[in-house]
């Protein structure tokens, strides 16, 4: 991720290590966030809301596509690529990052083709607003998968920049850029022209990117004949791909529900709430990044000790941002939304609300990872399924009562709900005790934070 070798050192983890390399990976991503949200103000005030709500529920659709479309195969290389090199298998993680490649770009294929079948008949016997933009953005799909591909590739080869800076940060400046362009030849800018952009830009970066890992490839790694275990592969990334459509069903399913059952338009106010509310859990995510590693090393050599004091640290580093964040955009909420536009104004209360759900996030610690690195993620998986499900039936539900509101009031109790029953999980089979009211009332750890 960041070239931090915490698996291979002797003793103690140091924090200070752990904050400088906390610290590197949090201004690439806070960069990458500040850009796609800036992204998101200009395009809700080149569009419109309408316009700008079809383009969203376009872009979640790709993205929750894209789930299955990657079959689990991204955080499958993740996992055993760096394991292959330690072993000096080359012929296995040549094997490994080919042949997961082609299965990535071949689902894919496969699935657009379904999906676009699905488009044309609903729209032959009961016409749809979304058809037209939904059939073109059937593309995103195959990049969407690829990204993310590629993306974990290069950081199981260590390589920050080649795995990140091209989606969070050449992209959304580049869409920004050809939105610009389109806007100073044409009188107004509709969802089909910047769904177009937006799919253009990113077969630039999925190319470069795919040639900048081909590199590295033949000269960080030896040559040797591939070796494919596809049945290997594909048992791993069956139980992280169960995992991952989980989530993705977690982020998307409240703007998708409400694009369907209300319209665009409430699409795009609510989008503009999600985007802010995300703020609140950007520190969560770069923590987490960066600790993961560290994680599995001291729980491999059953130092629960050092593990639980790693963990008091970062939970005090993930909480106060969070703190900070929630105060200020509670406190701005109304002229933070009226940077997308007037009517933005409207999701104020459903922001508030998602904000409080990522406050949980905050106060129960880095929960998920935790299980996943330690290899207990068979045992979390009940939990993100039925919070996933739970999630459809209270959207379901609340959508049509509260409109916009009651897919926040869903998503934030999913997210409680997710959270706690994690934290109970952790502290049975890890042993530590990840809540921020653990590291502030225990003395034991006072001294760390």
């Amino acid at each position: 991720m960041t070239n931090l070798s915490v698996s291979q050192r002797s003793g103690s983890i140091q924090l200070a290590e752990l904050a400088k390399d906390t610290i590197v990976a949090l201004i690439i991503q806070v960069t990458g966030l500040v850009l796609i949200y800036l992204l998101q103000i200009f395009l809700a005030q080149w569009m419109g809301r309408t316009e700008y709500g079809i383009y969203e529920y376009v872009m979640s659709w790709s993205l929750l596509l894209a789930v299955p479309a990657e079959l689990g195969l991204p955080t499958t290389v993740l996992r055993l690529l760096p394991e292959y090199r330690v072993k000096q298998e080359w012929g296995r993680l040549q094997g490994l990052v080919r042949g997961c490649w082609l299965l990535v770009f071949s689902n894919s294929l496969l699935l657009i083709i379904c999906a676009t079948g699905t488009i044309l008949v609903i729209n032959y016997y009961h016409s749809f607003v979304y058809a037209t933009p939904l059939l073109l953005g059937m593309g995103l799909v195959l990049l969407q998968s690829l990204a993310r591909f590629q993306q974990e590739t290069g950081r199981a080869m260590e390589d920050i920049l080649v795995a990140f800076i091209p989606s969070q940060i050449i992209w959304p400046v580049l869409v920004l850029v050809g939105g610009f362009v389109f806007m100073q030849t044409q009188d107004y800018l509709t969802s089909v022209p910047m769904i177009a952009i937006a799919s253009g830009m990113f077969m630039v970066i999925v190319v470069v990117q795919l040639y900048l890992l081909w590199k590295k490839l033949h000269s960080n790694f030896e040559t040797a004949t591939p070796v494919y275990a596809y049945r290997e592969w594909l048992n791993i990334a069956v139980i992280l791909l169960i995992q991952q459509a989980s989530f993705g069903i977690l982020s998307q399913t409240d703007t998708v529900m409400i694009g369907s059952f209300i319209g665009p338009e409430a699409a795009g106010i609510y989008n503009a709430a999600v985007k802010t509310a995300a703020w609140t859990s950007f520190v969560l995510q770069i923590v987490n990044m960066v600790a993961a590693p560290v994680f599995t090393t001291l729980y491999t050599k059953g130092d629960i000790p050092e593990l639980q004091k790693v963990v008091s640290c970062v939970t005090n580093w993930i909480f106060w941002p969070t703190v900070a964040m929630t105060i200020l955009l509670m406190t701005f909420t109304q002229p933070i939304l009226n940077l997308f536009g007037a009517g933005f104004i409207e999701a104020s209360l459903s922001l508030k609300i998602l904000i409080m759900g990522q406050m949980v996030n905050a106060l129960c610690g880095s929960v998920g990872i935790l299980m996943i690195m330690t290899g207990h993620q068979t045992k979390s998986l009940p939990v993100i399924v039925v919070s996933a499900l739970l999630n459809i039936v209270l959207n379901a539900i609340l959508i049509p009562i509260f409109n916009i509101t009651g897919a926040a009031i869903a998503t934030s109790f999913t997210m409680i709900v997710w959270n706690i029953w994690l934290g109970a999980l952790v502290v049975k089979y890890v042993g530590v005790r990840p809540s921020i009211f653990y590291t502030l009332f225990d003395r034991e750890n006072e001294s760390v934070t």
